[in-house]
């Protein structure tokens, strides 16, 4: 049997202030395995501007998922305007889309008149409790992605989350689509909070 061997990086606490470190972790793992695509969730810009800053000078391509539109406020777009178009101008591709691991189960569970959770829910909450929030977050990305045509189901990608603000998660990913979410594979844990 084979094996290899691959630094992983714990940062003492969840949160934005990870983001610069994340970032060059996740340039430095696309090298290393030849991996083309990095996949960062951002909100606002403000961590695709950093990962942008990260990639300057490298061929990897950034695929930015943000908030599907109306995440915080009813037909709003949270995403500034300004970064997208930077971004944009410089090649990375932005994604926004239905949140695949909540969507529409989300109104179901929080409808006075069904309540309950829902078993994707659960798949989500598994995630965020036993590994990292960043981890749900840099999988369900993925998911978007993949279920986009940003990237293939066939190569694999480095992913990033977050816990709240900017990213402190990163992750190797095999994607797969949303309808065939357990064909996705988390193959390496580069960087997470290692208290949470």
């Amino acid at each position: 049997m084979g094996f290899v061997t691959r630094n992983t990086y714990y940062f003492d606490a969840p949160g934005g202030e990870n983001t610069r470190d994340a970032a060059r972790f996740a340039v430095e793992r696309a090298r290393e395995l030849g991996v083309k695509k990095i996949v960062v969730a951002s909100s606002s810009g403000r961590t695709a501007l950093a990962f942008r800053d990260a990639m300057a000078g490298t061929d990897l391509e950034l695929i930015v998922v943000t908030h599907a539109v109306g995440f915080s406020k009813p037909g709003e777009w949270e995403f500034s305007p300004e970064a997208a178009g930077t971004l944009r101008a410089e090649g990375a591709k932005i994604v926004t889309g239905t949140h695949a691991l909540s969507g529409l189960e989300r109104a179901i569970s929080r409808s006075p008149k069904l309540g309950g959770s829902s078993r994707t829910e659960a798949i989500a909450e598994a995630l965020r409790r036993t590994v990292a929030v960043g981890l749900k977050v840099a999988v369900e990305c993925v998911l978007i992605a993949a279920d986009q045509g940003a990237v293939g189901v066939d190569e694999e990608v480095v992913a990033v989350g977050g816990t709240a603000t900017g990213a402190d998660t990163v992750c190797v990913i095999r994607p797969a689509h949303t309808a065939t979410f357990f064909d996705l594979q988390v193959r390496e844990i580069v960087a997470m909070p290692r208290n949470r």
